[in-house]
């Protein structure tokens, strides 16, 4: 028997990944970037999950997959855009494309969704983000920096 209720597990799961994805070094330089606490929230999450599993050696191969997934993937991931970009590129439609038949596999309704989410977020997102800027209306207000619009020339003497 455990101290620890399933539905608490699961809910500390979500949130250390929700967490592990906010806080997870995307390459922009923010405050909010910690690649530490972004890992440790990840290993976390997998440990509390991989509690639940009946035996060990389930739990052993899934903190295993935990630590290649989210402190080796990103670090490789990493050497490959800086010095294969092409190579990057590829490997992540590999492994998008993977993932997609991978999750057919299970649930045809799941991977349409998954693929479609991919697609908003890789095309329609950014795209959107660009073709929406020649709407884009700049107002003024009292919020600005001032301008000053009178000839101060006299005073440089």
């Amino acid at each position: 028997p455990s101290n620890i209720s399933t539905d608490t597990i699961y809910a500390m799961s979500v949130l250390m990944l929700l967490g592990h994805l906010i806080f997870f070094d995307y390459g922009a330089t923010a405050a909010i970037v910690s690649s530490a606490l972004s890992l440790n929230m990840a290993i976390f999450a997998s440990v509390c999950l991989a509690s639940r599993l009946p035996r060990s050696l389930h739990a052993f191969a899934m903190v295993t997959f935990a630590i290649q997934i989210f402190a080796l993937w990103p670090a490789l991931q990493k050497k490959l855009k800086a010095q294969t970009p092409h190579c990057y590129m590829v490997v992540t439609l590999l492994c998008a494309l993977s993932a997609t038949v991978g999750l057919m596999s299970i649930t045809g309704t799941g991977a349409l969704l998954f693929a479609l989410l991919l697609f908003s977020i890789s095309f329609l997102c950014p795209y959107y983000l660009i073709r929406l800027q020649l709407f884009k209306d700049n107002i003024h207000g009292p919020w600005d920096e001032a301008e000053i619009k009178e000839d101060l020339s006299r005073f440089l003497m």
